[in-house]
């Protein structure tokens, strides 16, 4: 973000060696929502995604940094109302032209266009498409690339299409001095559950203490109250007493430690740059572990080369109704015959962005997770008759309409059955507010629910939608003593 914004805000085009989990995100979209014009009749900024849920999701993100300056946002291939009206428009190249061809989207008055993680975009098959954009732009229009890593396809195209390129970051001279190993374990955000599962599996190898590094003061406090809810009593650095420390600032945390023998240092979000990964992990023992999303684990391998880490996966352990020896028997017959060799396809694009052990390990997760509980079985699990219906948890959302709007608890009820197409029995209690509504749904679907209806309009009002995270009254909290 640092290097990147100034370029963009002087309009030059950029090419960035970078992916998810950099700050990838805020580095393009900050300055060009700056330069272009919220008041224009079509798209002044055109993002072109590799899918329609990752359009869906970046396009949720930049909206809440759009509003502040008056732009609309909007995504194709999932419900937004009038993407034709939006200043900054997201979508799949094929999405972008067929959305032309049909003379919804018009593209002369685009003033920036941006390619996002293009590699992905290859191996989508959308390369071809992304050409067919460009000639629709405008000659003027601002471009910015972001690949990692950069294939020769997408460094032909840089060469062609962009004119006075700045490359971020440049090109290393040295390669940088060994430095040591860092594992990395894959989960789900939030990352709660999976941060348990690695101070668990870290103190189960004999580290004396977890060093927890968060991204912020309040990360790290949610961090630490879930870990004391399970047990793992947390605390400021140095603390003898605990097992885990909080830590936001390397600096600070590394001048409290003290003696770092038996240190093993854990990261619960990615390292944004070279410094960050080496300011934390070169505290405490070697194998630190850091907890990724699975857009991440591209950057972590960028950083890694950066700094001279060596990264490799550090997985759970296998679940405990798992028979790891009928996996790996049926694996070996499948290896044996030829009936695989369609799915070739399938797993090539994989290997740009993962290492092979990494997708094998995730088709074995698929494959497993697909089987009965009990090993061996080959019938599918039927209830028995008579049985209990499960209860199901309810998730509360916040939803940014209320009584001022006029609205009712018909307009909400309707609203999420129809955009989200789960049923009424899903829906639990409505809670009218004056400036928003509170709804409780089956945890199951809540996710679902706030995709499908972020960025609808009920009453004539855009639906911002999320989970109710009411937040507690008095100081911001800080990391430290939490006792069980």
């Amino acid at each position: 973000q640092r290097d990147a914004i100034p370029v963009l805000r002087k309009g030059n085009n950029l090419v960035i060696d970078a992916s998810p989990g950099s700050g990838l995100l805020v580095a393009w979209a900050t300055p060009l929502l700056m330069r272009i014009d919220p008041e224009a009749t079509g798209p002044g900024i055109v993002v072109l995604c590799h899918s329609d849920d990752v359009a869906g999701q970046q396009a949720e993100v930049v909206g809440r940094l759009a509003a502040a300056l008056g732009h609309r946002v909007a995504a194709l291939g999932s419900p937004w109302v009038h993407p034709a009206r939006a200043d900054v428009l997201f979508g799949t190249p094929k999405a972008l032209l067929a959305a032309r061809a049909d003379g919804d989207i018009a593209l002369d008055g685009v003033q920036a266009v941006v390619i996002d993680q293009a590699q992905l975009i290859e191996a989508a098959g959308g390369f071809d498409a992304i050409e067919r954009v460009m000639d629709y732009l405008p000659a003027e229009a601002q471009r910015v690339l972001s690949a990692q890593p950069a294939s020769a396809a997408v460094r032909d195209l840089v060469q062609r299409a962009f004119k006075r390129t700045v490359t971020i970051p440049a090109p290393e001279a040295d390669a940088p001095p060994k430095r040591g190993g860092v594992r990395f374990r894959i989960g789900p955000d939030p990352r709660e559950t999976t941060v348990l599962s690695v101070v668990d599996d870290v103190l189960a190898e004999g580290a004396r203490h977890v060093l927890l590094f968060c991204g912020t003061e309040d990360r790290a406090a949610d961090a630490g109250d879930y870990l004391t809810l399970h047990g793992y009593v947390a605390g400021a650095p140095g603390d003898t007493d605990v097992p885990v420390w909080l830590a936001v600032d390397a600096l600070e945390a590394r001048s409290a430690v003290g003696d770092t023998a038996g240190v093993v240092v854990v990261s619960a979000d990615c390292p944004s740059d070279p410094d960050a990964l080496d300011r934390r992990h070169a505290i405490g023992d070697e194998g630190g572990v850091v907890v990724l999303l699975p857009r991440e684990v591209a950057h972590l391998r960028a950083l890694s080369k950066r700094t001279g880490y060596t990264v490799t996966p550090f997985p759970p352990k296998p679940a405990e109704h798992s028979s790891i020896a009928a996996l790996r028997s049926r694996l070996s017959k499948a290896l044996e015959g030829d009936d695989h060799a369609p799915y070739l396809l399938v797993i090539e694009p994989l290997l740009a962005d993962h290492d092979p052990s990494e997708v094998a390990a995730a088709a074995l997760w698929l494959l497993d997770s697909a089987q009965p509980a009990s090993a061996g079985a080959d019938q599918p699990v039927v209830a028995a008759p008579g049985a209990a219906t499960p209860t199901p948890s309810w998730a509360k959302l916040f939803v940014s309409v209320g009584d001022r709007d006029g609205l009712e608890k018909g307009d909400l009820l309707g609203a999420i059955t129809g955009e989200s197409g789960v049923g009424g029995d899903a829906v639990g209690r409505i809670d009218i507010k004056e400036s928003h509504s509170l709804v409780e749904v089956h945890d199951t679907v809540a996710r679902q629910v706030i995709r499908a209806i972020n960025g609808t309009t009920i009453r004539g009002r855009a639906v911002r939608a999320d989970f109710d995270r009411p937040r507690k009254s008095g100081p911001t909290r800080r990391p430290g003593p939490r006792r069980g």
